[in-house]
């Protein structure tokens, strides 16, 4: 009797492991430099990771600690929107600089002001539209 192997040749979807607590920390620190390279408020980043002005200060001062998935996807995006900026624009400073200008693919409004709405789907919004405009993957 002969031997057959068995191939899968369906296509697997691609499952991404969810980030660590430590690298999330990292991109929070990475967040925070973010943060002042776009000449941001406290204020505005609190709103940027759903989080109470008191808890990002303490943040800031102590580390985040344990943080949540939704956390963890507002810090993929918002790393995710700093790396499809720095590919599209050769020079930091017009990368940096893009984020609060207005741009007619969000009504005249800028980046900045669309993310501000506070919800995750906001960031995504503004990942999705710069990804296309690099070219995606």
């Amino acid at each position: 009797m002969p031997n057959f192997v068995t191939v899968n040749t369906r296509p697997r979807a691609f499952v991404q492991e969810p980030l660590s607590d430590d690298e999330a920390a990292a991109m929070f620190r990475a967040a925070l430099a973010l943060f002042g390279r776009w000449e941001i408020t406290d204020e505005q980043a609190s709103t940027l990771l759903d989080l109470t002005s008191r808890t990002y200060a303490r943040w800031k001062a102590r580390g985040p600690g344990r943080i949540e998935r939704d956390r963890k996807a507002r810090l993929s995006n918002l790393m995710g929107i700093h790396k499809a900026l720095r590919i599209i624009f050769r020079e930091p400073k017009r990368a940096y600089a893009w984020i609060k200008s207005p741009n007619e693919a969000f009504g005249g409004r800028s980046a900045l002001e669309v993310m501000l709405g506070g919800e995750l789907t906001d960031l995504m919004r503004v990942r999705r539209y710069l990804d296309a405009e690099r070219g995606g993957w």
